[in-house]
């Protein structure tokens, strides 16, 4: 799928929807985090872009003070929902680029499928300046594969975004890669342009099986394919659908979750 900058707004737009199908996060990666930095009831911990919680309950149930940073007016609705009943839960309702927070206070700041909305240099050194000394900063995310053991069926759902995604934003077929150790290295050691050390990163493996009609639930949540015009994207869905029908109905997604982790 393409990460195309600019679309990050559309998310909040399909919040619920965005809840009920985006998947939280393998038990692991967590137990790395913990691992890493101890996480409890003294600490302070923020979250960058929590979107509907996927990844908040497992930090937050360390007991630990959290602060979510949260552009979204829905999302953060759907957070004071889940989580609002605890004392130590509170939400920023912005951008983290615009959020104004204080310097060195968190013993860890991570994000979960987030940080690649910010630009680099102004991420790192603001998650940089509000670390406490020894803090931690994570960044997770999930890299989906799909129909891996189906050839035929990706060969199928690849024409079909040939012929209305590549299409619609005017870019060529790349070929289907899964994400490599030697790419969450070199994301890892970013972070050491900015100050950081102590630098770690890991991968994790997953896979999900969903009906055709759970998967192209699933693609209505992802910000560029909201983005697509109505009337394209409702024929672009049909067609997966159909491909996915023909194929018994069922799609497999191979996950790859990668984790990076640095220290102040």
């Amino acid at each position: 799928m393409s990460s195309l900058k600019g679309y990050g707004h559309t998310f909040d737009t399909v919040s619920y929807e965005y809840d009920k199908f985006r998947p939280g996060y393998a038990g692991e990666v967590y137990d790395s985090i913990f691992e890493y930095v101890n996480v409890d009831h003294t600490s302070k911990v923020l979250e960058i872009g929590s979107g509907s919680g996927q990844a908040t309950a497992p930090v937050l149930d360390r007991g630990c003070f959290f602060t979510s940073v949260e552009p979204g007016k829905n999302f953060a609705e759907i957070l004071t929902g889940k989580f609002g009943n605890n004392e130590r839960f509170s939400i920023v309702n912005e951008k983290f680029e615009d959020a104004v927070l204080k310097e060195n206070t968190y013993d860890l700041v991570y994000a979960a499928t987030s940080f690649h909305w910010i630009e680099e240099k102004a991420g790192y050194e603001k998650v940089f300046s509000i670390l406490k000394e020894g803090g931690a900063f994570a960044r997770f995310r999930n890299h989906p594969f799909v129909s891996k053991e189906d050839p035929l069926l990706a060969e199928r759902t690849d024409d079909i975004y040939d012929e209305y995604y590549n299409k619609y934003y005017n870019i060529k077929r790349t070929p289907r890669t899964e994400y490599s150790v030697n790419q969450a290295k070199e994301l890892a050691f970013v972070a050491e342009k900015y100050g950081f050390s102590d630098i770690k990163y890991h991968l994790f493996h997953r896979k999900r099986v969903f009906t055709s009609d759970e998967y192209i639930s699933l693609l209505g949540t992802y910000s560029d394919h909201i983005a697509i015009r109505e009337d394209i994207r409702h024929e672009f869905f049909a067609k997966i659908k159909d491909a996915i029908d023909d194929s018994g109905g069922m799609i497999t997604i191979s996950d790859t979750i990668d984790l990076q982790l640095a220290r102040k």
